[in-house]
């Protein structure tokens, strides 16, 4: 057995590829963007090589149909691209992405991908509160990223700082990542993995609580109120899968159905109608912390050129039009996304490709749904089992969903390799051999 296909090298380059697309703001911040230049090299080649090497394992009809239109759909906008040069590198950065989550999604069975996002997400959490402890005890200052020198130090954007040495006034930290709106999602993300971690007994009892304990307090640290309604969203979203669980008869799982729909209705309703006092107890001003106004901008920028868009580009380039017109900040930097997923794809690929990333975005949970609500069967006449690890995508896609209506981050880097990779796991699964399912049952 070459090392190449060794599980330790197999589980450690999975691990090293995940960081580098949920943390790519602390590679960047923390070696500048040559370092992050060098890294991005690295994953890109193992990506290759592991695809090369398990391409008995790979079939282009286990990559999602949507999945795969979308890609076309951004490499073909280069043809009528108002930016055709950074189109093309958009388009490539997708395509790159794309490799390392299916390297990491053909390469991983269903246990081995809950233990790499055990690591990831244990790393992130945990080196974060390592930095904001040095920085608050030993440097006792904010700091900067390597490659950033403000323009006026005596009047810095709080946005540009890497840490605002906030841990000892119970500040919204910003971790190793910069930005305490992305590190509550990684806690998110970490809780919903350590808690089926802990279910399905992959690590110890005092472990288990432990980082769920550390996912918590990073939650309740950096204040996010969309994160908090992601909490929220991914409770209820657990409490009706374990519900049509127990839902055996079809009149059973019609009716729980039926009231599933009504109290989604309910909701739905109570948000719109006292989205008022909701924003205030969240501690949101009405205009969403200045989204709205961003927002307004890309849907007058999207409306003229509705059907396909301006060009594919994942992040914003500030410096070209129609950007440079725009001259969006926010906090004294410049926003380099729309701060929603479906704005950003209307804006960049029209309404097509709104439709295209729609049916990826809906196959995937759909598939998700199934997975999390349906018994698992591993030999004839068995009326099989549920498994805890079954439940893991639909709640991580959840948690997803909301962030995208405040951040664009599911088209990009890291947010992209997971939906990437829930997209092709999903659709794998029911395809996997009996040992494979046997395997996910035993997690």
């Amino acid at each position: 057995m070459s090392t190449l296909e060794r599980r330790g090298f197999r589980l450690g380059f999975a691990t090293l590829a995940l960081f580098t697309g949920i943390a790519g703001d602390f590679w960047r911040d923390a070696t500048s963007w040559y370092g992050w230049g060098v890294v991005i090299a690295v994953v890109v080649a193992g990506s290759i090589v592991l695809v090369v090497r398990q391409r008995r394992r790979f079939r282009w009809s286990t990559l999602p149909y949507p999945l795969l239109a979308f890609l076309v759909l951004a490499t073909l906008s280069i043809s009528w691209s108002f930016y055709p040069l950074f189109t093309v590198g958009g388009a490539l950065s997708q395509w790159i992405t794309t490799l390392g989550a299916v390297a990491i999604a053909i390469t991983l069975s269903w246990p081995e991908l809950l233990t790499v996002l055990g690591w990831t997400f244990r790393l992130v959490l945990g080196l974060s509160f390592l930095f904001e402890f040095v920085v608050s005890a030993v440097i006792r200052h904010p700091v900067y990223p390597v490659w950033i020198v403000p323009d006026d130090p005596a009047h810095p954007a709080k946005l540009l700082y890497w840490s605002r040495d906030l841990l000892f006034h119970a500040g919204k930290i910003q971790g190793i990542l910069g930005n305490s709106s992305l590190l509550a999602m990684a806690a998110l993300l970490g809780l919903i993995v350590f808690a089926v971690q802990y279910r399905v007994r992959s690590v110890g009892r005092f472990w288990g609580l432990f980082w769920m304990l550390v996912a918590a307090v990073a939650i309740g640290l950096t204040r996010s109120a969309t994160i908090l309604v992601g909490v929220v969203a991914v409770v209820i979203v657990l409490l009706a899968a374990i519900v049509v669980r127990h839902a055996e008869s079809r009149r059973a799982r019609r009716l729980t159905y039926g009231g599933i729909g009504l109290v989604a209705i309910l909701l739905i309703a109570g948000g719109v109608l006292f989205r008022g006092p909701i924003l205030s107890l969240l501690g949101k001003s009405s205009d969403f912390t200045g989204r709205t106004g961003i927002w307004q901008a890309v849907i007058d920028l999207a409306r003229q050129r509705p059907a396909f868009g301006w060009g594919w580009l994942s992040y914003w380039v500030p410096t070209i039009e129609p950007f440079r017109s725009m001259n969006l900040t926010r906090g004294g930097v410049q926003v380099l996304h729309a701060h929603d997923a479906w704005l950003d794809v209307w804006l960049q690929l029209g309404i097509l490709g709104l439709i295209v990333f729609a049916a990826l975005v809906l196959s995937t949970v759909v598939r998700s749904w199934l997975l999390a609500t349906d018994r698992i069967v591993t030999e004839p006449g068995s009326t099989g089992r549920f498994s805890w690890l079954a439940l893991l995508p639909l709640l991580m896609i959840t948690a997803q969903l909301v962030q995208s209506i405040a951040e664009s981050r599911m088209l990009l880097e890291g947010g992209w390799m997971l939906l990437v990779i829930w997209a092709v796991k999903t659709k794998a699964t029911p395809l996997d051999s009996e040992t494979q399912a046997r395997e996910l049952l035993r997690s």
